[in-house]
């Protein structure tokens, strides 16, 4: 086989599907009856200067994707099966690839790098391979060029693969040394010096040390800075992208820099071509970011406890850097608004601009104002749409108050040039800067609105004949609406000045759906979102609206559903209708549902939407059947019980949600619909419930489910116990075990920051699991059986504690299942609570929170502790 193997590779690549299927079915073959073998052909193949650079290419590709894979265990698997290889096959495969470097073939060389960094991300956290840094690093000068590229390439990809823990400081020091010496304006070949930038934007996070070395940084940045004025456009670009890494790796190292940088960002952002000048204003978008994140993090405070001091760079920069953003908004492309994944210099200075205002607030005002002013009316619509732009940009970051009478002097002229502009660029960034206005200078927090009953008619007027022009300002229009009703969500039903207009607003988007150019744009997905946020805004008063929309949605449903024969193309269009439309009815469920007077006229369509919800299952579409899904569990909300009556039916649905490993955002939402139909249906989804825990426990134990659905089952266990109670006896020595072992699992993650959120919404599952068992058993005689999982459970509680990384919410939850425990156990666990850390230091610490929820919660336990204590 290994003789063949150039063959078989160059088969795979075949235009002939026959011969390529066979091909891959020899390879997998080959694979299954002897993998080392296997390994060592691939590798020998590469390292081949007389095989077809096609088998060499795809063999180094073979070679890479048997030792990584994006999922978690597959990956596992991967390193546990090269681990257990034979050392001198693992040697002579590394040896393999480290010579391919030498290759005059620059598609063999690049496929070596990247299998090398594989190798590398496997076998250095096991110690193993330890010379490679320096193998590499071995008479690196003195190699030809196309050999100091690929190596560089190498180092690079090495340094994207594994952590910088992994690397000892005298490596770090060695990669730096060759990466910046490639990087140097004394090295001669382009592609070397290219392949340097690049590496040192993956080395960057393992130079903390060096970075926080004077002479060592000084260097860095030089080169750096150099490298941005290269020749070359794509060492250039490489260079600014190094640059903005740095703002975002090491802020708090910048001041000595940031001058001169701001002459190199400026210059490029004037005068070089777009791919570098969109890394240059990168550059200030990303030193916004540190800068917001600083002063939300310390409110401005920056005493002793701040890590990372504020600089105010940008503060500095304004006189020189706003002037320069405005200058690109005028840089706008001819068909900008028609391409959805459009992204040029004018849009990148736009968005700067807007981080510039969340950064230094007030102070971008009279900054900008002139530009607008000396702009707005220009005959040009470059002009008119870069002053817009501007004014729509700056609309959050300052206070409220200084942007409010500016806004009402612009509202008008903004509508006027909606209706009545020559140029499609300026109504279309019209209506996004009037959506920004509703968006953050609208609402019953402030207190001067800027919408008032004397204009809101002009208002709807104008954005209902806009959502007739053209999709991508239609579209701006829908979105505009949308933050219109959106600010009058909390309003007092009868303050609400979209009333009189509501019947014409529910069909003018309505509308909008049905157009034929209606998938333009995001046009529909923008309607149907507007017509989702109005219905939640609407009013007792407008419910009979509402409700008249029911029957329109279905039938719009129903024709989605009939059996035409389609292209990929139009399935793909008719499966996003179908979510777009289960989310619409949710909507409408969920808003009748929660009026009692309307809720009938909902019972009566009950039938007829499950119907519809259940055929949408026979899709393929895994956005259709999450929305169905939601759709259901809202109806079983509003149902209640009498939701009964379909579970025969829905059941197997079901449990096909919950078996649903691939589309894992589905199998979550249907354990979020189990909750809901355990709250609508009690104990009547008892019937139901074997074959519900059984899937349960089978996704728990899989190692196929993504993670994040782990910590919503383990709540849902609560929900089941809470709606079936005593019945739940007999999942108990499955359940159990499971929450016990996670629980263990949640105190021993030490996996990092990265995983402290994961770890909180872990435990907080299996907190209500356990608050959902306990109340479930309350006032039974079967609550001893909760007896035996008692210490573990407090054990669990005392280890949270005196962790001290609980989050509020994992923290409330806590002391509510201490509370459940003494209230459902009373006094059989008394002296067990007596011993716990829980029920003293971690209660007192409860009691006495900033947090009410956190204190209500602790009352109630102490509450319960008393009374188990007393008996």
């Amino acid at each position: 086989m290994a003789m063949e193997v150039t063959q078989i590779l160059l088969n795979a690549q075949s235009v002939d599907g026959n011969v390529r299927k066979q091909a891959e079915e020899s390879l997998k073959q080959f694979q299954g009856q002897n993998l080392a073998s296997f390994l060592l052909s691939l590798a020998g193949e590469l390292a081949s200067e007389e095989k077809p650079v096609e088998s060499r290419k795809l063999a180094g590709l073979i070679l890479k994707n048997a030792l990584d894979a994006k999922e978690q265990q597959r990956k596992f698997e991967l390193v546990q099966r090269w681990l257990a290889l034979d050392a001198s096959v693992k040697a002579q495969i590394r040896s393999y690839v480290v010579k391919t470097l030498a290759s005059p073939s620059h598609d063999a060389r690049s496929t070596a790098s990247q299998a090398i960094a594989k190798l590398a991300g496997i076998e250095l956290p096991h110690k193993q391979w330890p010379e490679l840094i320096d193998t590499l690093l071995s008479n690196i000068p003195q190699l030809p060029a196309h050999t100091k590229q690929a190596t560089l390439e190498t180092l690079g990809y090495i340094c994207e693969e594994v952590s910088p823990e992994v690397v000892d400081q005298g490596h770090v020091n060695k990669i730096l040394t060759a990466v910046v010496q490639g990087m140097n304006a004394s090295e001669g070949n382009n592609e070397v010096r290219l392949a340097a930038t690049l590496a040192l934007y993956n080395a960057l996070g393992f130079a903390q040390a060096n970075f926080s070395n004077d002479m060592e940084r000084d260097y860095i940045m030089r080169v750096v800075c150099e490298a941005t004025l290269s020749p070359e456009v794509k060492i250039r670009q490489a260079a600014f992208e190094c640059l903005v890494a740095i703002s975002s790796t090491y802020y708090e190292k910048l001041a000595p820099y940031i001058h001169d940088i701001f002459n190199i960002t400026s210059k490029a952002v004037k005068e070089d071509e777009e791919p570098v000048a969109l890394q240059a204003v990168e550059f200030w978008s990303s030193i916004c970011d540190e800068e917001i994140d600083i002063l939300e993090e310390y409110g401005g405070d920056f005493s002793g406890d701040s890590e990372i001091p504020c600089f105010y760079f940008i503060k500095q920069a304004l006189p020189v850097l706003v002037p320069m953003l405005l200058e690109t908004l005028l840089k706008q492309e001819e068909d900008q608004d028609q391409d959805e994944g459009a992204w040029n210099i004018a849009m990148a200075g736009g968005t700067c601009l807007g981080l510039v205002a969340r950064t230094v607030g007030d102070d971008i005002i009279p900054l900008v104002m002139p530009f607008i002013e000396e702009n707005i009316a220009k005959p040009d619509w470059r002009q008119r749409e870069a002053a817009t732009y501007a004014f729509g940009s700056i609309l959050e970051g300052p206070a409220p108050e200084k942007l409010v009478p500016l806004v009402n002097v612009a509202l008008n002229f903004m509508l006027n040039a909606l209706m009545k502009d020559s140029s499609n660029h300026v109504k279309d960034t019209t209506a996004w800067t009037l959506g920004r206005m509703f968006e953050f200078l609208h609402g019953n927090t402030l207190d001067t609105p800027i919408i008032t009953p004397a204009n809101c008619q002009q208002i709807v007027t104008v954005l209902l004949q806009s959502m007739k022009d053209v999709p991508n300002v239609a579209e701006k229009s829908c979105g505009a609406l949308y933050f219109l009703a959106q600010g009058y969500e909390d309003a007092a039903p009868s303050l609400s000045p979209l009333t009189p207009y509501f019947q014409d607003i529910l069909e003018g988007l309505f509308a909008v759906t049905r157009r034929e150019d209606a998938g333009e744009s995001r046009l529909r997905t923008a309607a149907y979102e507007t017509l989702n946020e109005v219905v939640r805004c609407s009013t007792e008063e407008t419910a009979p609206m509402v409700q008249q929309l029911i029957p329109h949605i279905m039938l719009e449903l129903h024709q989605t559903l009939e059996g035409q024969t389609l292209s990929s193309d139009e399935r793909d269009k008719q499966n996003e209708l179908q979510g777009l439309l289960c989310g619409c009815l949710q909507v409408l469920i969920q808003k009748l549902g929660s009026l009692e007077t309307f809720k009938y006229v909902l019972l009566q369509h009950a039938d007829q939407m499950m119907g519809l919800f259940l055929r949408v299952f026979s899709s393929r579409s895994a956005t259709a059947h999450e929305e169905a899904m939601l759709a259901i569990g809202a109806l079983a909300y509003a149902t209640s019980s009498g939701f009964d009556k379909y579970m025969s039916e829905f059941c197997r649905y079901l449990e096909m949600g919950l078996r649903n490993f691939e589309d894992y955002q589905v199998c979550a939402i249907t354990v979020g619909v189990v909750g809901d139909l355990c709250r609508a249906l009690e104990d009547k989804i008892l019937p139901y419930c074997d074959g519900i825990m059984t899937q349960l426990l089978k996704d728990l134990s899989s190692n196929d489910l993504h993670r994040s659905v782990k910590p919503p089952i383990f709540s849902c266990f609560g929900d089941i116990a809470l709606a079936i109670g005593e019945h739940f006896e007999k999942y108990l020595i499955y359940a159990m075990p499971m929450l016990q072992s996670a629980a263990e699992l949640s105190i021993h993650t030490g996996l990092g920051e990265d995983m402290t959120e994961y770890t909180n919404t872990l435990r907080n599952g299996i907190l209500e699991a356990y608050s959902g068992i306990f109340q479930g058993f309350k006032g039974s005689p079967k609550s001893q059986l909760l007896l035996p999982y008692t210490p573990h459970i407090l054990q669990f509680l005392d280890s949270l504690y005196m962790e001290k990384d609980m989050d509020d919410v994992v923290s409330k939850t806590a002391i509510g299942v201490l509370g459940d425990l003494a209230d459902t156990l009373q006094s059989s666990a008394g002296p067990l609570i007596q011993q716990s850390v829980s029920s003293r230091e971690f209660l007192s610490e409860c009691l006495s929170s900033h947090d009410d929820m956190i204190k209500e919660s602790a009352e109630w336990a102490k509450m319960a502790i008393s009374r188990a204590l007393s008996y």
